[in-house]
């Protein structure tokens, strides 16, 4: 590679770069070899690259003025914005021996997850892989893909080898700082301070900091529940400032917050205050579409710098790429592609297909002044700010009932990609995923050709528990400071579980990629439906859920009601204007209808749902001191199934028993097969994760399941009949 580079820079002069590539450097700063050179398939070694690349848009191209405050950011001498991010690539040292494909897993935070979410990683290493563990079965590399990834959410703080990009701050025309009045919100927090953004996922944000630490020109008001009255905190007991130990540690600063009474746990705190310096977030959509183009059609940066993926000085070695990306990164794909970005500034198609997990209808809403990405509305936390399900809601252009709004996520047939998009239950519940079918007013809507939908039912945000993905620690109950916490700190009423997507998404790589390269249609859309009865309102699946004994089913969702936030705000972005938002009309929303065991209908019947020891459930309730009955973040609760008849009677639970259901441990593997074989038929799981569901039935986490069954067989007989 580098002799080709050293090629490169002494050709450089004469070989013509396009003017629209906005790549101006691509500097390759560390490069090592994956697991000391091992092969991988029939793309042999890869090698790992690390680097920053450095990008110029031009503020007039229309395809960037969409980005709110662009025009407000410092120029280069030739009028163009300039901005910087970290990259991270995993690519076959011999790309011509690749699949000629890009894999660009687009990061959650900083954090390179989008890899591991589809290989067996026995460990969470993602941001700095070294070892046999970090990089698991290497799927993604065994199929000869390029995995790329940069950084593009400019407010997290760096560290833990994240991808934080160096994007400019909007300044006023004169060069004085923009200020604004924002807003912020704090819930399930403990002790006397915290910075005025916090933490979500481990990940440290960098706070807006204030214009103006006079208390008595900022709203500090707290209340005891999401839809509560506000109560305002009074000036004189808080302050801007750190005080770790109560009002007399305080000391000022303009980005921390003390409450002098201290924070209540089971109280929502929100702060209105005059912010400075809002940084250009929206470029962060512009660093994907040019990096991957990038990579995927020029030959040499504008400096020279060669394309580490060309096969030579005048040949790119990549003929498709695909982008993914999960949760908050599922919002910025829905937001991405409305936006445009799907076509660089010469116009190519940049994706040819885009993989979305588990946003619901939410958009990222990054492209405003003064935007937090990180949080998103819920139903417990954050409910009215962004990210949020905003108009438009569907990929298909149509008419929203409630806005009036026509539009459409996918609006551009010459650069708009494949599309495939899969929600769990909990989107449902948290994210209004049902506007993706089913529209305000209670009418269906299309899917477009180009667009498959899919679910995976009674799972939580992204997973489900079961014999490849063990059960969480049991809740602590404790709040985070500087939450909001994860939903195992808070302290669900009920065990919960989380999983894994990555035997589904496994299987949909393949299928993805067999329809953008090979027209190969993929399984229909699952997703639920009034029509088919799948989908229905809170209060009928409520009706249908079985009489548990100590479950409690939810009275809320995460509702919606069409928010207006002010006269700047478009359905773009923009800014906001009005804090809090007001509420205009509400969406009617809907959830997924279980079955008789309180399993959703419907969707990919997954082992954990074809031949279930549990119900699983795309929501849980807070427990008592943490907002009871307000629904616990995005967990899903885990209700085992008792073994025997005798206990399910003892109980009073309705459900049948797993004696009752597979009569033994035996019984249980043969419904393992059989659901395997479906869905390796269905094309939603490949043959090698099959047989691993099989032999994780056959082995000891199977057969503990039926460990009251067994004891009983032996004591009747005089031996394990699970074992014969």
């Amino acid at each position: 590679m580098w002799k080709r580079i050293v090629v490169a820079l002494a050709l450089w002069i004469v070989i013509p770069v396009p003017s629209e590539a906005r790549v101006v450097r691509f500097v390759v700063e560390q490069v090592r070899p994956v697991l000391d050179g091992t092969p991988f398939g029939n793309a042999g070694p890869y090698e790992r690259l690390d680097g920053t690349v450095y990008f110029e848009v031009n503020p007039r191209d229309p395809l960037n003025s969409v980005i709110i405050n662009l025009d407000k950011a410092p120029k280069t001498p030739n009028g163009m914005v300039g901005f910087s991010t970290p990259f991270y690539i995993l690519k076959p040292v011999d790309v011509a021996r690749g699949n000629g494909k890009i894999f660009y897993g687009v990061n959650n935070r900083g954090n390179k997850g989008e890899y591991a979410s589809r290989s067996i990683v026995s460990r969470a290493n993602n941001n700095d892989p070294v070892t046999a563990a970090d990089f698991g079965d290497a799927f993604l590399l065994r199929l000869g893909y390029t995995y790329v990834d940069a950084g593009w959410m400019g407010n997290v703080a760096p560290g833990d080898n994240r991808l934080v990009p160096t994007l400019p701050v909007a300044t006023q025309s004169d060069g004085r700082p923009i200020v604004a009045t924002i807003r912020v919100e704090f819930a399930d927090v403990e002790g006397f301070s915290r910075s005025l953004e916090g933490t979500v996922m481990n990940v440290r944000r960098v706070p807006y900091e204030t214009a103006d630490s006079d208390t008595a020109h900022a709203t500090l008001t707290v209340r005891s529940a999401v839809g509560g009255a506000r109560t305002p905190v009074p000036s004189n007991r808080w302050a801007f400032g750190r005080c770790a130990k109560g009002p007399a540690s305080l000391v000022p600063s303009t980005t921390d917050l003390c409450v002098f009474d201290g924070f209540k746990v089971d109280h929502i705190y929100e702060l209105n205050y005059r912010a400075k310096n809002p940084m250009v977030l929206g470029l962060g959509y512009a660093v994907t579409r040019d990096l991957a183009s990038f990579l995927r059609y020029q030959t040499h940066d504008e400096a020279g710098n060669l394309n580490p993926l060309a096969q030579s000085p005048t040949t790119v070695g990549i003929r498709r790429a695909y982008g993914a990306g999960t949760s908050s990164t599922g919002m910025y794909f829905r937001d991405w592609l409305y936006l445009g970005f799907n076509e660089d500034e010469a116009h190519r198609k940049v994706f040819d297909a885009v993989h979305i997990s588990i946003p619901g209808t939410h958009r990222l809403l990054a492209n405003v002044e003064f935007a937090d990405p990180n949080n998103y509305s819920r139903q417990d936390i954050w409910h009215d700010f962004g990210s949020y399900s905003y108009p438009p809601m569907t990929f298909a252009v149509t008419t929203d009932p409630i806005s009036g709004v026509r539009d459409g996520i996918l609006k551009r047939p010459a650069t708009d990609p494949l599309v495939f998009q899969v929600d769990s239950a909990s989107e449902f519940w948290q994210m209004s995923a049902s506007l993706n079918v089913v529209d305000g007013a209670g009418r269906a809507v299309l899917i477009p050709d180009n667009v498959r939908l899919y679910y995976g039912p009674s799972y939580s945000h992204g997973g489900g528990s079961g014999l490849l993905n063990p059960l969480p620690p049991p809740p602590s109950r404790r709040a985070v400071t500087g939450g909001p916490a994860s939903s195992q700190d808070l302290g669900c009423q009920l065990q919960t579980h989380s999983g894994s997507w990555q035997w589904t998404l496994r299987a949909l790589i393949i299928a993805l990629d067999e329809w953008a390269d090979r027209g190969i249609a993929p399984p229909k859309s699952n997703y639920p439906t009034l029509e088919d009865k799948t989908l229905v309102s809170l209060e009928a699946a409520r009706a249908a859920f079985p009489a548990i004994s100590g479950v409690k089913f939810p009275t809320v969702m995460n509702d919606l009601a069409l928010p207006g936030f002010g006269v700047g705000f478009t359905l773009a972005g923009g800014r906001i204007t009005q804090q809090p938002p007001t509420l205009g009309p509400r969406y009617q929303l809907f959830v997924p209808k279980p079955d008789a065991d309180g399993l959703d209908l419907g969707g990919i019947r997954t082992i954990e749902v074809a031949a279930p020891t549990a119900t699983l459930t795309g929501w849980a309730l807070r427990a008592a001191g943490y907002r009871q009955g307000d629904l616990c973040g995005l967990a899903g609760s885990y209700i085992p199934f008792a073994q025997t008849k005798a206990a399910r009677q003892t109980s009073g639970d309705p459900r049948p028993s797993l004696e009752e259901r597979y009569g033994d441990h035996a019984g249980f593997v043969k419904a393992v097969e059989e659901a395997s074989r479906t869905l390796v038929r269905e094309r939603f799981l490949l043959q090698d994760d099959a047989d691993r569901y099989i032999q994780a039935a056959k082995g000891p986490n199977g057969r503990k399941l039926f460990s009251a069954l067994s004891s009983t067989n032996a004591s009747a007989d005089g031996h394990d009949q699970t074992q014969r």
